[in-house]
C-alpha cells in the first residue's frame, strides 16, 4: 500500500466517526454513549493523520507529549472517580436505601365557626326546698307514715311520737280548767249581788287562765310529738324504727323539693363584668351522660369572697322527672353574650408539651412533589366539646393533622389518609 493510501486510512476513520458522532448527538441513536465515543475515536484518527504528516524528528517529541497527556488524563480520571464520583454515587445510593417513607396521617381544615361567649364552671345541685326531718322534743317513736323514697304532700304525717303521758296532762288540764270556770262563774254571781270582794273573781280569773295555758301547754306539746311534712317533697331513706326513742333534733329522715332545683357554683370576680341574672345556663350531670338541662342564673351573691376571690352564683332548672338530685357534681355552662366568629381544629390536633402546644400542618415539600409537615406553635382558647378555639398559630383553611401525630418530625414526609381520623366518642370520658 502507497503511503497517499496509508494516509488516506486514518482520514476516512476520522470522518467516518465524527460523521457518526454528529449523527448521535443529533438522536439518530439512543445510546447517550455513542456522541462522546465516536467523538473521541475521531479526535484519535485526526492526531494519527497529523502525526503521519509530521517529519520523524518531530513526531517524537509530539508522541511523548500525547502520551504524558492521555497518562494523565488516565490518571486524573479514575481519581476523580475514585474520590469525588464513587463517593457520591454510594452517598446517592444510601441516601435512596435510607430515606424515610412517607407516613399516613389523618388531617382535617382549620374552619370558622359561631362560638357564643360561655363561661364554664362546677357546681353542686341544691333542693328547692330541703330540710331534715327532726323532733322537737324527745320521745318514742308511735307510728310510721311513710316508705324510704315516698311523695308526699304539704301537710303529710310523717312521724308521731308517744304521747301517752301529754295526753294525761291534757286530761288533767282540762278538769282543771272546767273547775276554774265554774268557780269563776259562782264568783261573778256573788259580786253581782254583792256578797263577795271583788279580788275572789280577780283570784278565779287568773287561776281559770292558768288552767287554760295548762291546756294549751299539752296541747302543744302533742303537736310537736306529731311530725308533718310542711312543704310536697319526697322523703329520703327513713332513719328510724317503730318504737324506738328518739332524742331531740334526732335524724328521723330527710325531704326535699326537687322541682325546680338550684344549682350554686362559683365564678371568678372577673366574671361579673359578663354575668348577668337571666341568663341562659346548661347543666350536665355524670348520671344523665348525653343530656343537657336548661335553665337561667336567678341570683347572684351579693360579696366575693376574700379567700378565693370568687362569687357564688345561683342557677335554676325545671326537674319535672326528677333525674337531678341535690349534691350532685355538675359542669355548668353559662351564655354570658352572643355568638362570634372562631378558628377551630378537633382537640385530637393539639399537641401539648412543656415547652408550649403545637400543631402539625401539612405543606407543599420544598424539593419535589409531595407533602411535608411543618410544626407550629399555637395559642389556644376555649374548649367545645370535641373542638378546641385556636387564638394563634393556625389560618383558616390550613390543614392540620389530627392522627398519627406520635410518628412525626418537622419535615417529616406525608401522605393524607383520605379515611380520615377516627370518630370522637359519644361521651368523652371523665378523668
Amino acid at each position: 500500500m502507497t503511503r497517499s493510501a496509508k494516509s488516506r486510512v486514518p482520514a476516512a476513520i476520522a470522518v467516518a466517526a465524527l460523521a457518526i458522532a454528529a449523527a448521535a448527538y443529533l438522536a439518530q441513536y439512543h445510546s447517550p454513549a455513542l456522541p462522546g465515543l465516536f467523538l473521541a475515536i475521531a479526535i484519535v484518527a485526526a492526531l494519527l493523520l497529523v502525526l503521519r504528516a509530521m517529519p520523524l524528528g518531530a513526531r517524537r517529541p509530539v508522541v511523548f507529549i500525547l502520551a504524558l497527556v492521555v497518562i494523565v488524563a488516565v490518571v486524573g480520571g479514575l481519581s476523580y472517580f475514585q474520590f469525588v464520583l464513587k463517593p457520591t454515587i454510594v452517598k446517592n445510593a444510601i441516601g435512596a436505601a435510607f430515606a424515610p417513607k412517607p407516613t399516613a396521617v389523618a388531617v382535617e381544615e382549620a374552619k370558622v365557626e359561631q362560638w357564643p361567649p360561655q363561661l364554664m364552671a362546677i357546681g353542686t345541685l341544691r333542693a328547692y326546698q330541703g330540710i331534715v326531718v327532726s323532733p322537737q322534743v324527745a320521745g318514742v317513736v308511735s307510728a310510721i307514715h311513710f316508705q324510704s323514697g315516698d311523695d308526699v304532700a304539704a301537710g303529710a304525717p310523717l312521724v308521731d311520737l308517744d304521747t301517752s303521758v301529754e295526753e294525761a296532762d291534757l286530761a288533767n288540764g282540762r278538769a282543771q280548767l272546767k273547775n276554774a270556770n265554774v268557780t269563776l262563774e259562782r264568783a261573778r254571781t256573788l259580786i253581782a249581788s254583792g256578797n263577795t270582794p271583788q279580788s275572789t273573781v280577780d283570784a278565779a280569773l287568773a287561776a281559770r287562765d292558768s288552767a287554760q295555758a295548762t291546756v294549751d301547754r299539752a296541747l302543744a306539746v302533742i303537736a310537736e310529738k306529731t311530725l308533718k311534712a310542711p312543704f310536697a317533697g319526697r322523703v329520703g331513706l327513713r332513719a328510724v324504727d317503730l318504737g324506738q326513742y328518739v332524742g331531740a333534733g334526732a335524724n328521723l329522715t330527710t325531704l326535699q323539693q326537687l322541682d325546680p332545683i338550684y344549682v350554686d357554683f362559683s365564678a371568678p370576680e372577673g366574671a361579673l363584668a359578663d354575668l348577668a341574672v337571666g341568663e341562659e345556663t346548661t347543666l350536665a350531670v355524670a348520671a344523665q351522660p348525653g343530656r343537657e338541662f336548661k335553665g337561667k342564673v336567678t341570683a347572684i351573691d351579693a360579696r366575693v369572697s376574700a379567700d378565693s376571690r370568687n362569687v357564688t352564683v345561683r342557677a335554676e332548672f325545671a326537674n319535672a322527672d326528677d333525674k337531678l338530685l341535690p349534691g350532685m357534681f355538675a359542669d355548668v355552662t353559662v351564655t354570658t353574650g352572643a355568638a362570634a366568629d372562631v378558628l377551630t381544629l378537633p382537640r385530637t390536633a393539639i399537641v401539648y408539651s412543656l415547652y408550649g402546644n403545637n400543631a402539625f400542618v401539612v405543606v407543599p415539600a420544598k424539593t419535589g412533589d409531595g407533602l411535608t409537615v411543618e410544626r407550629r406553635f399555637i395559642r389556644v382558647g376555649a374548649t367545645r366539646g370535641e373542638r378546641i378555639a385556636i387564638v394563634d398559630g393556625v389560618k383558616a383553611g390550613e390543614k392540620v393533622v389530627v392522627a398519627g401525630q406520635i410518628k412525626l418530625q418537622p419535615n417529616t414526609p406525608v401522605t393524607v389518609d383520605q379515611g380520615g381520623a377516627l370518630p370522637p366518642p359519644a361521651v368523652t370520658p371523665k378523668p
